[in-house]
């Protein structure tokens, strides 16, 4: 369980980092457009950093398993703000038919949550 932690900080950490170099280096590189979804990329991927980390605490403090929730939210950061940061990183198009899987599988994490108020 402690690979939950030791992933939400890492993902924490990238996505401050992603954060300030759209903030500052791509700024004046990209357009209005492609600056937005590199902060809704660096948004999403911080915002499910902390869900991770909060899923961590609490299979921490219950014993319970949050595989299946952190895995699909793990993955979704991956696919849906990774996408969006190659896509702007890279002009790549394709990279946006990429952007809804990740978004599903975040869906489906937050879903996933459901399964933990089971007793």
């Amino acid at each position: 369980m402690h690979i939950w932690i030791v992933a939400a900080a890492c993902s924490g950490a990238l996505s401050i980092a992603a954060g300030a170099f759209g903030a500052h280096a791509l700024k004046a590189r990209v357009g209005v457009e492609l600056l937005s979804s590199w902060q809704t990329a660096a948004h999403y991927h911080q915002l499910h950093s902390v869900v991770l980390l909060v899923l961590a605490l609490f299979a921490l403090s219950t014993g319970r398993s949050v595989q299946l929730p952190a895995g699909l939210l793990a993955g979704g950061i991956v696919l849906f703000s990774g996408s969006l940061y190659l896509l702007v990183l890279t002009g790549s198009r394709w990279l946006g038919a990429v952007t809804p899987l990740g978004g599903l599988l975040l869906i489906a994490g937050w879903l996933s949550l459901a399964l933990l108020a089971r007793d």
